[in-house]
Order: structure tokens, then C-alpha cells, then sequence
């Protein structure tokens, strides 16, 4: 975080790098605790809809088997969700476990926009743009 201005008094400066750090230790937290509410929540659900799963390994194996209809697309995922079917939850679960380091990380740009360091948001959007553009190149095909 930047160092308190000339006209800052330091209290101020520290009380608002505190409120920051805190911010953002929330967002993680957060986003990791929902992630897995949403990952547990899916597993139950999917077990509740098929209580074969649980004592049948040849049933649980069709789970994840070939041929399997599973949930790929963004479509069929919100489908899923709409009718709460377990896997849809899972995977919702799962990309909020992957979007919550990228969301700390634009978090931390606004902030140094804020504190107008320079430096700093150059860095943090660099990096945050990295993150995006990891994503849009590693498309699975």
C-alpha cells in the first residue's frame, strides 16, 4: 500500500491500509467459503436425487462414465441450476473458487486507482489482464 502523504497524518493512512487488507482477506474469505457451500450443497443434491450413487459403484461410475450428461456449456449449466441438479451446483461452485483470486486481484486494482499509486494499479492490472487473457487462450477444444 502507499505510504501516507505529507498531509496524511500516518493514523489515517495506517487505519486505511488496515480497512484494505481487511477488504480484502474478506473477499477471499468469502468467495471461498461460498465456493464450498455451493460444492458441498451440489454433492448432496446430486446424492439426493440419485441415492443409488451411494451404494452402487457401477451406478456412481456412470456419474462420471462416457456418455454421461453432464453439464458443459453455460447454457446448460444455468439449466441445471434452474432444476437443481447436483453437478450444475458443483460446477458453479468451482468457478467461483476459480473467480475469487481474479476478483481479490481487480479488487486490488480499484483500490491503488483509488490511493492514485501508479505504479502499483500498473502492476495489478497487468497482472489482472494476464489472468483474462490465460483464460481466453486456453480454451479447451
Amino acid at each position: 500500500m502507499k505510504s501516507a502523504s505529507p498531509r496524511t497524518p500516518p493514523e489515517k493512512a495506517d487505519g486505511r491500509a488496515r480497512l484494505m487488507e481487511l477488504l480484502l482477506s474478506t473477499l477471499l474469505r468469502a468467495g471461498v467459503i461460498a465456493s464450498l457451500a455451493l460444492v458441498v450443497a451440489g454433492t448432496i443434491l446430486t446424492f439426493v436425487h440419485h441415492p443409488d450413487y451411494a451404494s452402487s459403484p457401477d451406478e456412481l461410475q456412470q456419474l462420471t462414465g462416457n456418455g454421461t450428461d453432464f453439464p458443459f456449456t453455460w447454457s446448460d449449466i444455468w439449466t441445471g441450476v434452474l432444476f437443481l441438479r447436483g453437478q450444475s451446483i458443483v460446477i458453479i461452485g468451482l468457478l467461483l473458487l476459480i473467480a475469487t483470486p481474479i476478483l481479490r486481484v481487480a479488487a486490488s486494482a480499484l483500490i491503488f486507482i483509488y490511493q492514485k499509486d501508479r505504479v502499483y494499479t500498473f502492476i495489478t492490472l497487468t497482472v489482472l489482464s494476464l489472468l483474462l487473457l490465460s483464460f481466453v487462450l486456453g480454451k479447451v477444444e
